[in-house]
């Protein structure tokens, strides 16, 4: 079995901006460098013929460029306890756009669709039984730039001893797509 998940790599600019920004938060497991990403659709484990259809299936997705910038942080909580701290990006549909397509290719090859609502974000720091002041966050400003996407990739996620390791298995180029 192989667990898999489709996401958008980060240009190093706006990686080193997340990093510098991190910290003065009681209880973060913060993400490092090789963690960040947006993520656009989990899929989940799998076995290894299915994900070469996966793969297949992905190189049909048409993506043009598009423009995306970092917004504003959020939290996402699992039974009203703060689990995840993100930031957010926008303009949202674009990405939400190409997030859709993504889940179309994948149902056509058996995968289940999503089944919630898409929330484009970037995790930087995960939290276990204790959260602490989140107006710590950011220690510096986050970069405002926008960055352009030009394509996604298929990523391959193992959890060791260190947290989870990601390892791309296949990149998909804007115009690409059919």
């Amino acid at each position: 079995m192989i667990r898999l998940f489709v996401a958008l790599e980060l240009p190093p600019a706006i990686r080193d901006g997340l990093l510098a920004a991190m910290g003065g938060v009681a209880g973060a497991r913060w993400q490092h460098d090789a963690q960040l990403h947006l993520t656009l659709r989990f899929i989940g484990e799998v076995d290894r013929h299915l994900a070469q259809d996966i793969a297949a299936a992905l190189a049909s997705v048409n993506i043009q460029p598009f423009s995306l910038s970092l917004t504003t942080p959020g939290t996402f909580d699992r039974k009203g306890r703060i689990d995840n701290l993100w930031v957010g990006v926008t303009p949202q549909q674009d990405v939400a756009m190409l997030a859709r397509r993504i889940d179309q290719a994948l149902v056509r090859v058996g995968v289940p669709p999503l089944g919630r609502a898409f929330v484009p974000h970037v995790t930087v720091a995960r939290f276990g039984r204790t959260v602490g002041d989140l107006s710590g966050f950011p220690l510096r400003p986050l970069p405002i730039a926008p960055f352009m996407v030009n394509g996604f990739a298929l990523f391959e996620s193992r959890v060791s001893h260190h947290g989870s390791e990601y390892n791309i298995l296949a990149h998909y180029r804007a115009g690409a797509g059919g």
